[in-house]
């Protein structure tokens, strides 16, 4: 029988998923969050939990590399996978915000330059907005895009806000609300449907009994 491999990434989203993953009975024993080592067997030997860096989760999975992720919506959004989102694990819970300076006037005979890793997602909402704009593709801290003159705003992921505060920055508008979701290959679905959709289960019905508490 092939092993289930589910993917991850490293980190408070991991050890979020990994916990809720505990309460449905699946487990890893020799996991330890300060191991260099990528890949884990649960104790009944037939799931494989393997770690990659979050943009790469939903890449596994579409490929068939992984069978099933826990990803961010932002980078689903972002990256647009063909993929099935089974479950909103109501973890990793933030907001996609465009921030800059509070009472900023813009130039409306110049395109909005953008600050973002979130290039897809900024073209498509200001498209929406009919509002033209240079968006600056960045890997880095954002932040400084606006407080170096790179960009009028920018286009970020924001928990608490604390790191624009401390900035200089506030939330313009929010675009979306996002939480970690649980994909599945969609092949796997089909070939593997029986184990799958246990896993399916087990986790829905601890989100259900979180939800209830």
């Amino acid at each position: 029988m092939d092993k289930i491999k589910i993917a991850l990434a490293k980190g408070r989203l991991a050890r979020e998923a990994i916990a809720i993953m505990k309460e449905a009975g699946i487990e890893f024993p020799d996991y330890e969050e300060k191991s260099r080592k990528l890949i884990f067997q649960d104790k009944t030997g037939r799931l494989r939990m393997i770690f990659v860096k979050p943009w790469d989760v939903p890449v596994y999975v579409e490929k068939g590399a992984a069978d099933i992720g826990v990803v961010g919506k932002d980078v689903l959004m972002e990256n647009n996978v063909n993929v099935y989102e089974v479950a909103d694990l109501g973890i990793g819970i933030c907001k996609l915000c465009v921030a800059g300076y509070e009472n900023q006037e813009f130039n409306k005979k110049k395109k909005l330059k953008i600050g973002t890793k979130f290039s897809n997602s900024a073209k498509e909402y200001y498209n929406k907005k009919g509002i033209p704009t240079e968006v600056i593709k960045l890997n880095g801290s954002v932040e400084l895009a606006p407080i170096m003159g790179l960009s009028d705003v920018i286009v970020d992921i924001v928990e608490s806000g604390k790191t624009l505060k401390e900035n200089g920055l506030v939330i313009l508008e929010e675009i979306f609300d996002i939480s970690a979701r649980l994909i599945v290959n969609k092949v796997s679905l089909k070939t593997k449907s029986g184990e799958i959709d246990s896993i399916i289960e087990k986790i829905e019905n601890v989100l259900k009994e979180r939800r209830s508490e």
